[in-house]
């Protein structure tokens, strides 16, 4: 398979932007997926241990990808104790 995809490259240079763009967006989603899978509150992998994650995440602590007018430092806890 790659055998082919590189003597198309040879045949047609102009396909190799395609194949970085598509190598880089395919990476990207992979390396998004990991960072969902391990660092997202909602995701449980030892029930044992950890049963409720999410309870250990103050008001201070950022766990979303971007954030535009929010600054998680300043912010108070809101809610009560579990």
């Amino acid at each position: 398979m790659l055998r082919h995809i590189l003597g198309q490259a040879k045949k047609h240079p102009s396909l190799i932007p395609l194949f970085v763009f598509i190598g880089a967006g395919g990476g990207g989603a992979a390396l998004y997926l990991l960072r969902l899978a391990l660092f997202n509150p909602d995701v449980c992998w030892d029930k044992k241990n950890n049963p409720e994650p999410w309870n250990k995440w103050g008001p201070n602590d950022q766990y979303k990808f971007y954030s535009v007018n929010v600054d998680y430092s300043k912010l108070k806890k809101e809610h009560p104790d579990f």
